[in-house]
């Protein structure tokens, strides 16, 4: 679906703390939504989650353009289990593809995660208020 100008496919999920989540045998594949990403403009730099175990709403990203800085919040919780290196080196990448740009993998402890997340219609009025409302 469109959200402006910006794609929300409808192959993925989505929560209301900029993630998309594509999820495949019990794997989390995350990274950030187009309209945030295009918005900023231009990552500079990123650190990338480590090698461990995440919960739910604890930050797994921080990111940084020359004008914004700040973190994401994992959609699930699990184990990490695979990063994107190639993001260290050329953070701006995601904002040129943010869908071929996964930041990481995340096997699933709890399948009940996948139930509060949300489809591109979901996002809508979030993505309103905090595109109109600078919470970015």
């Amino acid at each position: 679906m469109k959200y402006k100008e910006y794609d929300l496919p409808d192959d993925l999920l989505y929560n209301k703390d900029s993630s998309w989540i594509k999820v495949k045998d019990n794997i989390a594949t995350i990274g950030i939504i187009e309209p945030i990403a295009k918005i900023l403009k231009e990552f500079v730099f990123i650190k990338l989650p480590e090698i461990k175990k995440i919960n739910k709403g604890e930050i797994y990203v921080s990111l940084e353009t020359l004008k914004w800085s700040g973190h994401l919040t994992s959609p699930v919780s699990g184990q990490v289990i695979e990063v994107n290196e190639g993001l260290f080196n050329d953070p701006s990448i995601i904002n040129k593809e943010p869908y071929n740009s996964w930041i990481a993998k995340i096997e699933i402890e709890d399948s009940k995660d996948i139930d509060n997340l949300f489809r591109s219609e979901d996002l809508i009025d979030w993505l309103d208020k905090t595109i109109k409302g600078g919470k970015i």
